[in-house]
Order: C-alpha cells, then structure tokens, then sequence
C-alpha cells in the first residue's frame, strides 16, 4: 500500500494495534514497520506514527466474544476500534483522508473494513479513502516486497484468538499430512 499510495500522497503511517499480543510481537511488527518505511525508496515522504498500546482496552472491547472465529463479530469490534482511532488521529492532525491497510488481506472482509471507515468518516468528519488493497496482485506484491526487505511475516492478525486458532490449523494440517504419508507408505507396502 505505501508503494501505491505514495505515488498520490504524504501519508502519515498510524500503527495503531492494540490486539496484538503479546507486547513483544506488538513491538517486532511496530519496529519492522518503521524499517520498511526508513529503507524502502517511496514517491512522497512517510510519516510513522505509533499509538498507544492498549491490550486491556482491546479485550474489554471484545469482551464475550472470544470463542468467535477469525473474520467474525470480533474482529468487526476490532476493525470499529482501530478504524474510529484512526479517524480521531486524521482529524487531530488535520490530514485530508485516512484509510485501512486490512484490506490487502484475502482474510479481512474489504466491504465491512470500508463500511466501518466510512461509518467514522462521517462521525468525525475526515474522508474515508475507501480500498480493496489485495486487487490487481496487491497480496502478492506485498509477499514480493517481504521477500525483498526481509519483513517479518506471520499467519495470524496478532490477537491471541487468531494465533490460537492459526496453532490449531498447523496442528491440524501436520496431522493430515502425517495421515497421508502413513497411507501412502502402507499402500507402497502392499503393491511392493
């Protein structure tokens, strides 16, 4: 997205996450953030800019919700809190649009990201720069560049309920896949 988008604009980068647990990963991710951004030859400068941490307040937020799956109800609380939070900084700040990068993800819903921004659009009365960063191999522009600058990539958003859920899935597939090696073997047994 800041390879796209600094072609049109001076963006102001707002790492605002405080689903990501523990602080430790949170800071790895603020801290790659912040990297690409110093080494990454972009059209217009970039400005970091990093909220608060604030765990407690994300789990208050989502509080009963947690047995939810990724992309669920949420995960909807989740987008409302960081998308209102980057509308109050627009807006602070005196910036002319915010948006999301969420939507470069085949796992975020762009038309629930986008209605939310546009919901906070109008209560705080900056523009929503409405986005689907994935189209036209923006997912995979995004693995390209990872690749190119060594970044840091994981397979969960960052809370505790979607890495639990991600450990499930590796669990889950290692056992698929030890199945098939083990019915695989026994059908060589029997043909050889």
């Amino acid at each position: 997205m800041l390879e796209y988008l600094s072609q049109y604009f001076r963006i102001t980068d707002f790492f605002y996450n405080p689903n990501i647990s523990p602080e430790s990963e949170y800071t790895y991710r603020e801290e790659e953030l912040s990297r690409l951004i110093g080494e990454m030859p972009l059209s217009n400068p970039v400005t970091f800019l990093a909220g608060k941490y604030e765990p407690s307040r994300y789990y208050a937020e989502v509080k009963g919700l947690e047995q939810e799956p990724e992309g669920g109800a949420r995960c909807e609380v989740c987008f409302r809190m960081r998308l209102e939070e980057a509308a109050i900084k627009a807006r602070e700040l005196g910036l002319d649009y915010f948006t999301t990068t969420l939507t470069i993800s085949p796992m975020k819903d762009p038309v629930l990201l986008n209605s939310i921004g546009e919901e906070m659009a109008k209560k705080y009365g900056v523009e929503f720069l409405p986005s689907e960063f994935r189209k036209k191999n923006g997912f995979k522009r995004s693995t390209e560049l990872s690749q190119e600058y060594g970044l840091y990539r994981q397979d969960f958003c960052g809370c505790v309920f979607s890495q639990r859920e991600a450990e499930e899935r590796r669990k889950r597939l290692a056992l698929e896949h030890d199945e098939k090696e083990k019915n695989e073997a026994s059908s060589r047994r029997k043909r050889g």
